[in-house]
């Protein structure tokens, strides 16, 4: 990916970031931008896509509904769901530029969670929610998760996603630098500056902090990033994602919901659940296991305890958020199913003998797996 010759033309930020610019200001910016993209080496926009390290680390249920929202990929079901309309919404005001600039010219919709996933890996003194909201709950179900289900937890961290690492120029560069291949010093802090550009020229950005941007809940094993090193085992809680949810109404159960299913994860990490099968049938598998871990701890008595009645209001919308594929890969099972995996582990602890008894994490995946051929018949 050479880029010398295009540094030349770099779109300077302003100083004044916040300040909303006058229309001439942005017509001037468009046209600065138009000839810009004329100038680049023909492919170079989809070769910085094609060469992102992380492509498969965005969850796709979330990144399927983003996609949807931004306009990038078609529906294929019913997407008139309350969060679906909360992202319509906020994204009324952006017009096709703004799609382009963000999506395909500086992949900005992915920069905070590759930050995340890259550099951020100690859980101590974080935060949750662009205004910290959010971090006694998820701190608190972290420590929970940690005591209810029987799985080695040292080393384990959970970190945020925030929007803010957009307007942080030091760690734009390094995350293009290290997200991508290919992609040198001086072209990183073009992209970096093209990025601080947008924030100044977009108030619909939200200074970065869109939750558009931050939309996105993670569990990864810990691996190994050339030229980074050891990346621990790791959950990454996005605002955005919380933030949607506590828009519609479940503040309440939401944090705690998509921490546990993340969680989730972590379990079969362990327990060496996942297989090399990239398929629609084994992902679909190994989500509703996690829906059915969530469930499990959400209704448990020495778990969080919650009312099923508000687990279930809750999962009928997160089980609608819209994963329609059911031939793709990263299809999470339909929202009956998903369900019938919800109650089929709040069954398990509502109906045990020994009521408070917690089943280890091997007894329990055992047993889900002996019910998944009923559960997949809804």
């Amino acid at each position: 990916m050479n880029s010398d010759s295009m540094i030349s033309q770099n779109v300077k930020p302003p100083k004044e970031t916040l300040a909303k610019p006058s229309a001439v200001q942005l017509a001037a910016f468009k046209e600065q931008m138009a000839k810009l993209k004329a100038s680049l080496p023909a492919g170079f926009l989809k070769e910085m896509q094609d060469n992102r390290r992380f492509i498969q680390k965005m969850d796709p249920q979330y990144q399927e509904m983003v996609l949807r929202a931004m306009k990038i990929e078609a529906a294929t079901c019913n997407g008139n769901t309350m969060l679906n309309q909360l992202l319509n919404q906020q994204l009324a005001d952006w017009d096709a530029d703004l799609f382009d600039y963000v999506f395909n010219w500086f992949d900005a919709i992915s920069l905070p969670f590759y930050y995340s996933i890259i550099y951020e890996n100690n859980s101590a003194n974080q935060r949750f929610g662009v205004n910290g909201e959010y971090t006694q709950t998820v701190i608190k179900t972290f420590k929970d998760l940690k005591r209810f289900w029987n799985i080695q937890t040292n080393g384990m961290v959970m970190v945020p996603m925030h929007g803010s690492t957009l307007r942080d120029r030091d760690k734009l560069i390094k995350t293009y630098m290290n997200a991508y291949i290919g992609i040198n010093q001086k072209l990183a802090e073009w992209l970096a500056d093209g990025v601080l550009s947008l924030l100044a020229q977009y108030p619909q950005l939200m200074n970065g902090d869109h939750p558009i941007f931050t939309f996105n809940a993670y569990s990864s094993p810990g691996f190994n990033l050339p030229g980074v090193g050891l990346i621990p085992p790791k959950i990454i809680m996005g605002d955005g994602i919380m933030e949607g949810y506590t828009a519609i109404g479940y503040g309440d159960i939401a944090p705690q919901a998509i921490l546990a299913h993340e969680f989730g994860h972590q379990i079969q990490f362990q327990l060496g659940v996942f297989t090399d099968e990239n398929t629609p049938e084994e992902t679909r598998r190994t989500e509703l296991m996690a829906d059915a871990y969530s469930a499990y701890y959400l209704s448990h008595a020495r778990g969080a305890s919650m009312q099923w009645k508000r687990i279930r209001q809750f999962l009928q919308v997160f089980f609608n958020i819209g994963d329609c594929q059911t031939t793709s890969p990263g299809h999470h099972g339909t929202p009956n199913q998903r369900m019938a995996a919800a109650e089929w582990a709040y069954n398990l602890a509502n109906d045990a003998q020994k009521q408070g008894h917690i089943l280890s994490s091997q007894e329990f995946t055992a047993l889900f797996g002996a019910a998944l051929p009923q559960i997949l018949n809804h």
